[in-house]
């Protein structure tokens, strides 16, 4: 097809009669409803504006149109919308205390359109504990470092515009809408003669009742982590409350288990449109229905009918309406046993499936005392370190928090103050070098030598800034980490690196933690369906019958 001829002549400017007269839609085509409805959403000032400007433009010069990215530039940028209150009465006014700001630095812009209140014995505590390298000596920083910019975002240095509160969002937090009081002016404590008046705790109660008769149309309410603290405040008839936006879960029992049984009529239901094939001696499967939407990635399922095959399979893959299922090696069986340990049960045959798969760079194990987790987390690493040559060594970690009185200072290097908490390590190791029946006690010893060769013990106070370059890293005991030293403790994680924690939430010995808080029940949450990691939950004991009935009774 030939081109068309160039034009002949420059055309004329169109002026802005014509844009309008192109742009005015034809009568009869369209009704001003579906114009209504296709027009931006512009706020009520914007409309004004036009209004006016189209009244004063026949007595205004007729000056040039602007480009229409000119134009744009010059708009005001349309004003952030205000969150809506969550209640329908006026906010409330949170008392804070001290182990509120120390266990979690971000907990004053987490009460909405909520008012804080801060006394001034809780601002005495917080400079006491800022001195360390400690947790809570970190977050006390972190907590006067906020206060300081708050102060600052103000831009006034009177004592008025600090009694009218600051605003929680100055400093970029957009989810506080309410203001920040400090306490600026002594009140009136009228606490019964059996409290002593010197102390922090009972100071903060006398604040919260000298609040409560100032505000008597507003609610006025303490939010401790203190057990003891919430105890007292409702024995003197004060609102106490836990602080609850550290929870990842409400309730424990409502944890991922990475684990989903299939109903009994799955076959019926999803067999019809179902599409099976084989690759790499696996059965893959392909279903569509209502299963689905319930599925995860990498979330095992498993259908044991009586009268039929079982099946046990991994989620793969999720495409919209459809997912691939995957069936799983065996690991129940000795010809497939990772350095001579197999699965006892069907948990440990999905757990033993995770850990062997080089896709999954984050696994996490929960279970009761006795399920196996360090054992076959550590058969698992030998395999690939030593004959799979997958990763170069193994990095074992953990929590230094006592169950009972500590034993105070321990001489030698990192790996030898370590060990008195790595007992775990060196009893599943014993197992694992007696599993070589042949070797007589000669290999034995050379192959322990060289096992331990490959393990290395690290500490966690010295994990920031590190970065572990195809390690396989196992945190055990993380049911102690705090949801911020999990991510410390992931993060340093490089290229070709698996990271595997391992915990029991009932075994929780760090302080103001909780199953909910927890930063093992963190990570399990926020992982679940991401195609690189994997959860499963261990519930049968395989230690010893004795250990499985002092689980159950005690």
């Amino acid at each position: 097809m030939p081109l068309p001829k160039p034009p002949a002549k420059r055309a004329a400017l169109l002026t802005q009669s014509d844009f309008d007269s192109q742009a005015a839609p034809k009568p009869g085509k369209r009704s001003q409803k579906t114009l209504a409805s296709a027009e931006p959403a512009s706020p009520p000032e914007l409309h004004l504006l036009a209004e006016t400007s189209e009244a004063v433009a026949p007595l205004a010069p007729k000056v040039a149109e602007p480009r229409p990215a000119a134009a744009a530039a010059k708009r005001p940028a349309p004003e952030p919308r205000a969150r809506k209150p969550r209640g329908d009465g006026p906010p409330k006014l949170f008392v804070l205390d001290t182990n509120v700001l120390m266990h979690d630095p971000m907990s004053l812009f987490r009460f909405d359109e909520h008012d804080i209140y801060l006394p001034m014995i809780t601002l005495e505590e917080l400079d006491a504990h800022k001195r360390g390298m400690t947790e809570v000596s970190r977050n006390a920083r972190q907590v006067s470092r906020d206060l300081d910019a708050l102060a600052a975002a103000m831009g006034t240095r009177d004592a008025s515009g600090m009694s009218e509160g600051l605003p929680l969002s100055r400093t970029g937090h957009r989810e506080a809408a309410g203001k920040l009081f400090f306490q600026t002016n002594l009140v009136n404590v009228s606490l019964p003669a059996g409290l002593p008046q010197g102390k922090a705790d009972n100071q903060i109660l006398g604040v919260v009742q000298a609040l409560r008769d100032q505000n008597s149309k507003r609610d006025v309410v303490l939010v401790s982590k203190d057990i003891n603290m919430r105890i007292k405040a409702r024995a003197l008839g004060l609102p106490a409350e836990d602080y609850h936006n550290d929870k990842t879960l409400d309730d424990g029992d409502l944890l991922y288990t990475g684990v989903l049984p299939l109903p009994a009529d799955f076959w019926d239901r999803h067999g019809k449109t179902m599409e099976s094939w084989n690759q790499g001696g696996y059965t893959f499967y392909r279903i569509s229905g209502p299963m689905v939407p319930a599925l995860l990635v990498n979330q095992f399922v498993y259908l044991e009918a009586p009268g039929a095959a079982p099946l046990y399979a991994k989620v793969t893959e999720i495409t919209g309406k459809t997912a691939v299922l995957r069936t799983l090696r065996e690991y129940t069986h000795n010809k497939n046993a990772v350095w001579g340990v197999t699965a006892r049960n069907r948990e440990q045959n999905f757990a033993l499936n995770l850990l062997m798969d080089p896709e999954c760079d984050f696994i996490t194990l929960t279970g009761t005392a006795g399920t196996g987790k360090t054992l076959m987390t550590l058969a698992a690493g030998l395999s690939q370190v030593m004959d799979e040559r997958r990763y170069t060594e193994i990095i074992v970690t953990r929590v230094t928090v006592p169950v009972g009185e500590d034993i105070g200072f321990l001489p030698g290097t990192e790996e030898e103050k370590m060990s008195p908490w790595m007992g775990a390590l060196d009893d599943n190791l014993e197992v694992l070098s007696k599993s070589d029946g042949g070797a007589g006690e000669w290999g034995r010893a050379a192959t322990n030598d060289l096992v331990r060769s490959k393990i290395k013990i690290k500490s966690l106070n010295f994990m920031r800034g590190r970065t572990f370059l195809n390690k396989f890293v196992i945190i055990d005991e993380a049911q102690n980490l705090t949801p911020k030293q999990m991510k410390t403790l992931i993060t340093r994680a490089g290229p070709g690196t698996k990271i595997v924690c391992l915990g029991n939430l009932a075994q929780i010995d760090t302080p103001y933690l909780t199953e909910g808080s927890s930063g093992l029940t963190y990570a399990v949450d926020r992982f679940k369906g991401w195609p690189h990691s994997g959860h499963v939950t261990l519930a049968r004991g395989e230690r010893s019958r004795l250990a499985d009935f002092a689980s159950e009774v005690l």
